[in-house]
């Protein structure tokens, strides 16, 4: 890793040095409200924010949790230990990336000084761009299909070995960096190096150390996304289950149960997330954004896109704009 980076991610963290300084323990509430100890997306992403990073906390023992997003490690130097699923254990070096979804749990024992590990805090909805770059079937789109899943029947974590593969280091650090420095097109730059690098692991699956995999429900839930994200202007419930020839109000159940979203909530996602898209980098009207995404009720389009994002959309394009 680039030496000026590494010396930022070195850096004591505020929390790291009240641990330092109390011998304390994690304070769960920097993380969650939640007495199960999920940590919360809401406090970890900035409103409306895809993706963020943050160094692992180190000189303390990171209890069992999980998380309501996917989260990606990275590790930039040294090594730590990882519990998944309180039964398998993860010893990550440097250059080595774990992929952990929504359903794993996760434990971590102490890190030192120079144990330095990024972790990558990403919505699903960030793959967008990368399912639409990696067109085949391979292990780590399974993992991001699997991801959407609410119970666990998908492919939890997957560890790769890919220290010497340099094409992969260099993508996970231009990741890091565009995060780290706030550089411009940031979002845009990472979801196109999101897809590169998934296009690279899938080139070096001899380098999985561990991962865990339940078939069942992955077809189908890849096929409803493939479906949405084709088809999310005009597509509707009904043209699925014909295309899947099953009735309509099982396949509605079902998509409920794989994903833990209706057919609509996925729909209105994938269209709210390609509406900040349009917003940032073209010069269409709010109006035209609107229809263009699947939305004719101008009034609509406006509440529904402040409540995910907590600005409107003419607000939203003047913050982007800064």
């Amino acid at each position: 890793m680039e030496q000026k980076l590494l010396e930022k991610l070195q850096k004591i963290t505020p929390e790291e040095q009240r641990i330092l300084d109390k011998k304390g323990s994690v304070e769960k509430s920097l993380y969650t409200s939640d007495k199960r100890f999920v940590i919360d997306r809401n406090k970890m992403l900035e409103k409306g924010k895809l993706i963020d990073i943050r160094t692992h906390t180190r000189f303390v023992h990171f209890p069992q949790h999980s998380h309501n997003y996917i989260e990606i490690i990275y590790m930039c130097s040294g090594s730590t230990t990882h519990i998944i699923n309180q039964e398998t254990k993860v010893v990550l070096e440097q250059g080595d990336l774990l992929f952990l979804n929504q359903n794993a749990t996760h434990e971590i024992k102490m890190a030192g000084k120079d144990d330095i590990a990024v972790n990558f805090i990403v919505m699903p909805e960030f793959f967008d761009v990368a399912f639409e770059m990696v067109e085949e079937e391979n292990v780590v789109r399974e993992f991001f299909t699997g991801a959407l899943q609410k119970e666990q029947k998908g492919i939890d974590y997957i560890h790769f070995h890919v220290a010497d593969i340099l094409p992969i280091q260099n993508l996970v650090e231009n990741m890091i960096w565009a995060l780290v420095y706030k550089e411009a097109n940031r979002k845009d730059i990472n979801k196109m190096t999101m897809g590169l690098l998934i296009m690279q692991l899938a080139n070096h699956i001899d380098r999985i150390a561990h991962q865990n995999s339940n078939q069942e429900g992955q077809k189908l839930t890849f096929t409803i996304l493939q479906y949405i994200e084709q088809n999310y202007k005009e597509g509707s419930l009904a043209e699925l289950a014909q295309i899947l020839h099953c009735d309509i109000y099982w396949l509605s159940k079902e998509i409920k149960k794989l994903t833990g979203c209706k057919y609509t909530e996925l729909v209105q996602k994938k269209r709210l997330n390609q509406a900040a898209y349009l917003l940032k980098n073209t010069k269409l009207s709010v109006m035209d954004v609107g229809m263009a995404v699947g939305y004719e009720n101008l009034s609509y389009f406006h509440r529904i896109f402040q409540k995910e994002y907590g600005l409107t959309p003419r607000h939203y394009r003047v913050g982007q704009e800064k």
